[in-house]
């Protein structure tokens, strides 16, 4: 039952939600549903051998073959506590924040997180195309109504290339179903099919494109950059925080596992456009000069390194992937959060008119910085150990022969990773004010107890992150034991 609560609670909030008339009740009413739902997420993590409570399968569309099956595995556990923790701490970071039809506005956010949630549990195909759908399109509507001076074009990119995406993918899903016996949308289906190779390839792309684009990874990346500019500081914790990861989710539940001779076939074209991507993406961070820009190519660039531990399937770069689902995401929501901060105090976000904040806002200049150091995975924080993780399985991989040079051009990114962040940490809060930062004044309380609960995550995760590891051991086994392509080639 704690598996249906997860997508009821912020459904049901949502929609409630668009008959507020005040905005401050509007705003402390989704606060305290966001609350709620992260609420019963941790008690689900209490109940995680009691079956019972985290799953459930009920009639939907019993004569397609479909029924509403969720369930919280490891993997959902911590894609769940991450959706369930993002929404609170966006809420009271932005809560000075004005928004015009703020029902609305809050009203769309409680639904995208409903349609996150039921992506994370979904064991149902036809129900996994419909959540993915519920979660896009509130973000749709948040984008255009409340975003920046070019949101109308924006939007429209960010529509073609998802919509195209989900297209390709509700085709494989249906050529999928057609194949099942008795033709069931059931994830247990799925997993039984025995696909020919060549089948395998070309349904391959049709899943991986709308993962793709949902990361995004190279060549698919082109609506990221503009979106995040373009949306509500809010929405763009929301997109980069947690709404990719479904791209992530998407292969390592129902790409590798059922399509595993497509997946080894391809592993090498997809690592190859994934490097690519990281490094290309790295490169262009060094060259920005918009804070929020500058975050959103660092963001490629670390879904692209998660992409590639994927593709090599090894059991420990599995691990460092699933821990740093979370990690990835509380980070960035940080560095959002800092962003919004200091867009809200001086009026901009170009680096190249910030400067000496430190010395007027110091709460804010060793939190951001702490912050920004974990994101290229410094020691003692939380990135450190998923990246260290991933890299160690990139290196061991033995699905590919390439996994030595994989291993040194990707580790080239952290090189660039360090360089543009150091410099953006120097440029903006160290040296002397300028006339628009003179005047700077320190963050309010709420803020600070925000920052320093992500604070407190980094270090504690950094430090002691076994629990995740006991949280998603199961998972990852079930994943390397479907997608295992030992079999397969000892056959030919």
């Amino acid at each position: 039952m704690i598996a249906v609560l997860l997508i009821v609670i912020p459904l049901v909030s949502g929609l409630a939600a668009f008959f507020f008339k005040n905005e401050k009740a509007v705003r402390s009413w989704a606060l305290f549903c966001a609350v709620v739902t992260l609420v019963v997420s941790v008690l689900g993590l209490t109940m995680l051998n009691e079956a019972t409570h985290l799953e459930f399968n009920g009639p939907w569309l019993a004569n397609l073959g479909s029924s509403f099956s969720v369930k919280l595995d490891g993997m959902g556990q911590v894609l769940c506590l991450l959706t369930a923790v993002s929404f609170p701490i966006v809420f009271i970071a932005t809560w000075n924040s004005n928004y015009k039809n703020a029902n609305r506005f809050f009203g769309l956010m409680l639904l995208s997180q409903a349609g996150l949630m039921g992506v994370f549990l979904a064991m149902d195909a036809l129900l996994f195309y419909f959540f993915w759908e519920l979660a896009l399109i509130p973000v749709y509507f948040l984008c255009s109504q409340w975003g920046g001076e070019k949101r109308i074009q924006v939007t429209f990119k960010f529509f073609i290339y998802t919509f195209i995406g989900s297209l390709l993918m509700l085709v494989g899903i249906i050529y999928l179903y057609q194949q099942t016996p008795g033709h069931s949308f059931s994830i247990d289906a799925f997993y039984h099919l025995n696909l020919k190779p060549s089948v395998q390839s070309w349904v391959f792309w049709l899943f991986f494109a709308a993962f793709a684009i949902k990361m995004p990874v190279f060549p698919f990346h082109t609506w990221q950059p503009d979106t995040y500019e373009q949306s509500p500081t809010a929405v763009t914790m929301i997109l980069s925080g947690v709404m990719v990861k479904m791209g992530l989710l998407g292969v390592l539940r129902w790409l590798l596992p059922v399509l595993p001779v497509a997946s080894y076939e391809y592993g090498d074209t997809v690592s190859t456009l994934v490097v690519i991507g990281i490094l290309y993406a790295s490169l262009i961070a060094i060259r920005q000069n918009d804070l929020k820009r500058l975050i959103a190519y660092s963001s490629i660039a670390h879904m692209g390194l998660m992409c590639l531990a994927i593709f090599t399937e090894t059991k420990i770069g599995l691990q460092g992937v699933m821990i740093q689902l979370f990690n990835h995401g509380i980070n960035i929501i940080g560095l959002w959060i800092g962003v919004e901060l200091i867009e809200r105090q001086f009026g901009t976000r170009k680096i190249s008119e910030l400067g000496g904040i430190a010395q007027k806002a110091p709460a804010l200049a060793i939190l951001f910085v702490i912050i920004a150091l974990a994101n290229i995975a410094l020691p003692l924080t939380n990135a450190f150990v998923g990246e260290f993780l991933m890299f160690n399985g990139i290196f061991s991989s033995t699905i590919t022969k390439y996994n030595i040079l994989l291993t040194v051009v990707a580790g080239i990114s952290i090189i660039l990773a360090a360089v543009y962040t150091l410099n953006m940490i120097r440029k903006v809060f160290y040296g002397n004010t300028n006339s628009l930062t003179e005047r700077t004044h320190d963050i309010r309380l709420n803020e600070k107890i925000i920052l320093a609960v992500i604070v407190a995550v980094i270090f504690i995760l950094g430090i002691y992150p076994k629990p995740f590891f006991e949280l998603t051991n199961n998972i990852v086994d079930t994943i390397m034991e479907k997608s295992d392509m030992v079999p397969f080639l000892k056959r030919h």
